[in-house]
C-alpha cells in the first residue's frame, strides 16, 4: 500500500474541498503520513476513543466525504466532532492506550504499523485537533 495522508486545519467544507486536486499546500496547517487507510483509521479510533461499533459508525456516514470519490482518486473527507473531541480530551496514557490498540487491529488485518509510529500519528493529531478546535475550525483528511 501506499497512499499519502494528509490530515489539515481548515475553517469550513467548502474551504477543505478546494484541496481535492493539489492537497492542502502550505496554507493550511497540517501532518503528512503514508502507508495506511486514513478512512478505516478514524472509524477505528473513533470506536477505540468514545465506543460505538464500526459497522454502526460506517452505516452512519463516518468519515464525512467533502470532495471526490472513495475509489477515484483523490478524496477529502472530514473528521467527526465526537472524534475530534474525544482526541482533543485525551491525555497522554489514553492516546497511547489508543494508539497500541489501533496497531493492533491493523497487525489483525495483516496491516503492520509499528507501536511507536501509531503513537506518533494518534498524538501528533490530537495536538493538530487542539489547535483547529482554538481557531474553532475543523480537521479534515486530503488522501491520494
Amino acid at each position: 500500500m501506499s497512499i499519502i495522508v494528509k490530515f489539515f486545519v481548515a475553517p469550513d467544507d467548502t474551504s477543505a474541498a478546494l484541496t481535492l486536486q493539489t492537497g492542502p499546500g502550505r496554507a493550511f496547517e497540517s501532518l503528512s503520513f503514508g502507508n495506511f487507510d486514513p478512512e478505516e483509521s478514524v472509524v477505528e479510533w473513533e470506536c477505540l476513543l468514545v465506543g460505538g461499533s464500526f459497522e454502526e459508525l460506517v452505516e452512519a456516514g463516518e468519515p464525512r466525504i467533502v470532495a471526490g470519490q472513495d475509489n477515484d482518486g483523490c478524496v477529502v473527507f472530514a473528521m467527526s466532532p465526537r472524534l475530534s473531541a474525544a482526541l482533543a480530551d485525551a491525555g497522554h496514557s489514553r492516546l497511547r492506550g489508543v494508539a497500541a490498540s489501533w496497531a493492533q487491529l491493523r497487525a489483525e488485518d495483516g496491516e503492520a504499523i509499528d507501536t511507536e509510529i501509531a503513537e506518533a500519528i494518534v498524538a501528533d493529531l490530537a495536538g493538530l485537533v487542539s489547535s483547529a478546535q482554538r481557531r474553532h475550525q475543523g480537521v479534515y483528511c486530503w488522501v491520494a
